[in-house]
């Protein structure tokens, strides 16, 4: 069974960073091609209000390189970026039972992916253009302070993640995508055409090349510096997908748009020498046709550095919000539940031990997992030690 599972490949290398700390698997060189690695492990369980308390361990593994190709072959104002992840063990959300999931390193199948392969090439004046597999949420809404905490939500938000025949092409699939950005004096505007099935080499079938279902078209516009930054985005695809409930007159499932708009603010509420506090609002709305949601909300406060003295520890409390769909409560209505809004708050810590060792608890506090008031309200406490080099 895959929830019953640890990831061999993560459980190794985190035993050999322990007893080589000094050792790093990958060094950093200035040269044309450059390597990284990232290792986390999970140990993750509902503490309370579950269908079980067994706690789950899963693992990510993350190998990236970056190749210059200009000094590699000759193509001028070229580079190439490659991301390989591994994931495996369990599924804590599977006791949880929420709608948004509790860590953003949950699978639904483990294995081995090329989850990035994308070349950018200069166009000049500071703009770019990316073509390859690529990771949307790797720019496209997507904000700093909240790249601490766990919860999926925080990455990106639901009423967008559950979209698309696969998925978008975010963590762990990607697809084939064209991304342009160009800065605009003080602001920026970014614009990318993904193909609407996130399939890639590991999954089933391999990378998509047919686009038989068609694209995602998603831009936003923003001012990425400043005390005060944000972005306001748009996303819709061009083939809409079948409705979640409602039907024609032969029976068959009507067909409705999937679009949505979205806009994340980030303040800096102290910024000095000693310490910096950020603050961020998220906000989604998207067509309630397709999916269980109407919008979200994520919400939230990063202290770094927490505690005087220790340069590499932060504290993050942050809130999420999901607003279920009318065809979603019918649903819940229908299995004899009570349709309610999912809200989660989490609070979070990291700091470096030693070396490369980052360790991370966490708390999160779920109201009415998976849209149902009926249930009881969950707990759930996760454990991450992180790896980076």
């Amino acid at each position: 069974m895959i929830g019953r599972r640890t990831s061999h490949i993560g459980l190794a290398a985190l035993a050999l960073a322990l007893a080589f700390p000094a050792a790093p698997a990958f060094a950093e060189e200035e040269g044309p091609i450059t390597f990284g690695a990232e290792i986390t492990v999970d140990l993750a369980g509902t503490v309370s209000g579950a269908s079980d308390e067994r706690p789950r361990v899963l693992t990510n593994v993350n190998l990236v390189a970056d190749l210059d190709l200009a000094r590699l072959a000759g193509w001028r104002g070229a580079t190439m970026h490659v991301d390989v992840l591994d994931n495996r063990g369990g599924r804590p959300n599977d006791a949880t039972g929420t709608l948004q999931g509790v860590d953003n390193i949950e699978v639904p199948d483990a294995g081995l992916r090329l989850f990035e392969a994308w070349v950018e090439q200069d166009l000049g004046r500071g703009a770019t253009m990316r073509f390859g597999l690529y990771d949307v949420n790797s720019e496209f809404y997507a904000n700093d302070a909240a790249g601490l905490l766990i919860a999926p939500p925080f990455g990106i938000g639901s009423e967008l993640a559950a979209t698309g025949p696969n998925g978008p092409s975010i963590f762990p699939s990607s697809a084939l995508a064209m991304r342009v950005h160009v800065p605009l004096g003080s602001v920026f505007a970014r614009f990318g055409v993904v193909n609407a099935r996130a399939s890639t080499l590991g999954d089933n079938g391999g990378i998509d090349f047919s686009f038989r279902d068609g694209v995602l078209l998603i831009g936003e516009v923003g001012r990425a510096g400043g005390r005060v930054r944000g972005t306001l985005g748009a996303w819709r695809y061009s083939r809409s997908p079948e409705d979640l409930a409602e039907t024609g007159a032969d029976g068959a499932p009507l067909h409705k748009p999937a679009q949505g708009a979205y806009g994340v603010v980030e303040v800096d509420l102290l910024a000095d020498d000693a310490r910096q506090l950020t603050a961020f609002l998220r906000l989604g709305l998207s067509d309630p046709h397709t999916t269980p949601y109407r919008g979200g909300l994520q919400a939230g406060f990063l202290l770094a550095p927490a505690i005087a003295g220790r340069e590499d520890s932060q504290v993050s409390l942050g809130l999420h919000h999901a607003w279920t769909s009318d065809h979603f409560r019918e649903a819940v209505r229908a299995e004899g539940g009570t349709p309610a809004n999912e809200t989660v708050v989490e609070l979070t810590y990291a700091d470096r031990v030693f070396g490369p060792l980052v360790l991370q608890p966490d708390i999160q506090w779920v109201r009415h997992p998976g849209g149902d008031r009926a249930r009881q309200d969950a707990v759930v406490a996760i454990m991450r030690a992180r790896l980076s080099f």
